[in-house]
């Protein structure tokens, strides 16, 4: 029903303005005495096979939602009706901005794919604290971190800190992002002297609470295995607890989608179909090469129950699905949680 009738209909209008529709009804819809309850019955799978420890914590399922579906932490428990085990809120900065200049937004159909140039367009870490506090979360919460896109890199550790105490006490853990490439300059952070400087900056606001969050790293699909070499050797120094592989790709190799629409759209990231293939091969090696003792999320290319199966089974100990949840419709964990109960994966 939703490939054949819903999906049309929405793809007929700009993407952005969709998703903030559907977000809209989402939030109404589930005000609604017993609409919350009926999508549980309906799409929510619990089984002991599906429950993980992951860096700490306990996952009532691998699945979850990427970051970018829901930037300020209003539809996380909404989504959390859909059979999701956790999302990742945001990208927020400290400050409000209003991001890229629309259109920012495409779909590629030929390809079950997006591109974003969004540019971390978020109300800000208060206004997303704030939200946060509003309601209790019914499934784990991470809360991925960003600079603004005016703050010089000179003082970008000032902007991934300052959220990161501000979020503390308000998710399960924590994305550090300089792998997103709408915004200028952020790719400069992925040096490695930079990158451990600031890794280290956040770990050592970490380590003085009196318990402390796991902390990730969300990595470019595009690194070749000496930069993921690199990657592992930064995860050790810095003691972080996890990878999350892969953000989008500014790369438009054998997509089907018209040349000329792809020069048309001009930058962005690319996720979707298209990076399945990159992204489980991030995930095996860096599974092969940290002797599997580094978490991964999988993040790209999954649109089917299978491909979220192939990302565990080369590495993978979660799953997080954005474009898939679009093109495939609301059923996608619950199919890929019957899937992993069907097979034995672990």
């Amino acid at each position: 029903m939703y490939k054949r009738l819903i999906r049309p209909l929405l793809f007929r209008f700009d993407p952005e303005k969709i998703h903030h529709l559907v977000s809209f009804m989402l939030r109404f819809g589930c005000r609604i005495p017993g609409i919350a309850w009926l999508l549980r019955k309906i799409f929510v799978v619990r089984h002991p096979a599906l429950e993980r420890e992951v860096f700490g914590i306990r996952f009532s399922n691998p699945v979850g939602i990427a970051a970018g579906f829901d930037k300020e932490a209003r539809l996380f428990n909404e989504l959390a009706c859909f059979g999701f085990s956790h999302i990742e809120v945001g990208t927020v900065t400290p400050k409000g901005q209003p991001g890229n200049p629309r259109p920012r937004l495409f779909r590629l159909p030929q390809d079950q794919a997006l591109i974003n140039r969004m540019g971390f367009n978020n109300a800000g870490v208060e206004v997303f604290a704030e939200n946060l506090r509003k309601q209790k979360a019914h499934l784990i919460i991470g809360g991925n971190i960003g600079k603004n896109t005016l703050t010089p890199n000179d003082q970008a550790i000032d902007d991934y800190c300052r959220c990161f105490n501000e979020l503390f006490d308000l998710v399960d853990y924590f994305v550090v992002n300089v792998s997103c490439p709408n915004i200028a300059d952020l790719a400069k952070l992925q040096d490695k002297d930079e990158l451990v400087a600031l890794l280290n900056a956040v770990q050592a606001i970490n380590h003085s609470k009196p318990k402390t969050k796991p902390v990730l790293l969300k990595i470019a699909p595009d690194l070749n295995n000496g930069q993921l070499d690199e990657v592992i050797e930064i995860a050790r120094e810095t003691g972080i607890d996890g990878i999350i592989a892969v953000n989008t790709s500014t790369l438009r190799e054998n997509l089907v989608t018209p040349k000329k629409r792809i020069e048309e759209i001009a930058n962005g990231g690319l996720s979707g179909k298209p990076l399945g293939d990159t992204s489980t091969r991030v995930i095996k090696y860096l599974h092969r090469q940290s002797g599997g003792k580094l978490p991964i999320i999988g993040v790209g290319g999954i649109m089917t129950a299978e491909d979220a199966l192939e990302k565990l089974q080369s590495g993978a100990s979660l799953v997080q699905v954005y474009t898939g949840f679009i093109y495939s419709g609301p059923a996608i964990a619950k199919k890929i949680n019957q899937a992993l109960i069907r097979s034995g994966v672990q």
